[in-house]
């Protein structure tokens, strides 16, 4: 398991002892991205650049259509663009075969989608475990790690449940211990809120919160302002083009 120093600090300013310069977890750089169908040509992004530092907590908001969608099925390594760069904790992968593409989805990347994406015949302490099956983690490490997981999000007592048994936030806290199970670069969460209740909704936002302060990347996807000033630095994205970033939260 890769712990987080390597990448979250990797030299010190020879005229500042004390500062500290953070290797960026993702660099995107000109990325377009163009949808062709028959003589139909759409750019859903249009040269977008940002970098997002080891630690930090970033907010892409934008409205319906307005590119951020496609833009989170780059950075999760779900899709290419079709120029430009996309570099995760140093590494190019806008070149990737798709085997490497999924060795980087199931092993660097922790997800969290607003349907929750859990499998309904598995308990959930099989659900979280998962991403490490298929990495080829032995059964007794996988479970050791999958109930430090759950525990990390507080459902050490619904290991045996079934999503049908669980609240939607409480589907959700395990989609999180999913997530952080393979000890990722970077959590990138895609409407995590949209499907929950207002106390839910708040309880997982307090998780991610928490996940922040103790050193993750988390990268959230987002179309509500309220859920953005949760980040510290929101990047707002309308037609498939950044506007000015803006400083969200106090973090």
């Amino acid at each position: 398991m890769r712990g987080h120093d390597d990448t979250a600090e990797v030299r010190i300013d020879p005229t500042d002892a004390h500062a500290v310069v953070r290797r960026p977890v993702i660099e995107v750089e000109d990325v377009w991205k163009t949808y062709r169908t028959g003589a139909f040509e759409v750019d859903a992004l249009r040269g977008v650049s940002c970098t997002i530092d080891a630690g930090e907590y970033v907010a892409i908001m934008g409205p319906s259509g307005s590119g951020k969608s496609t833009l989170m099925h780059i950075l999760g390594c779900l899709d290419v663009p079709t120029s430009g760069t996309y570099r995760l904790a140093g590494d190019d992968v806008g070149s990737m075969a798709e085997e490497e593409l999924a060795h980087i989805r199931n092993r660097r990347i922790g997800f969290v989608f607003q349907q929750f994406n859990l499998l309904a015949s598995l308990d959930a302490l099989r659900n979280v475990e998962l991403p490490l099956l298929y990495a080829g983690v032995a059964r007794p490490e996988r479970r050791r790690r999958a109930l430090e997981a759950l525990e990390r999000v507080g459902l050490i007592d619904r290991v045996d449940h079934r999503p049908g048994e669980l609240s939607g936030g409480q589907q959700q806290r395990v989609a999180v211990a999913r997530a952080l199970v393979t000890d990722p670069d970077l959590i990138l969460a895609d409407e995590p809120t949209g499907n929950l209740d207002s106390v839910s909704a708040r309880d997982v936002m307090a998780l991610l919160d928490e996940l922040h302060r103790s050193g993750r990347t988390i990268v959230l996807i987002t179309h509500d302002a309220d859920v953005a000033e949760a980040s510290g630095r929101a990047l707002r994205i309308l037609d498939g083009q950044f506007g000015d970033a803006v400083t969200a939260g106090s973090r």
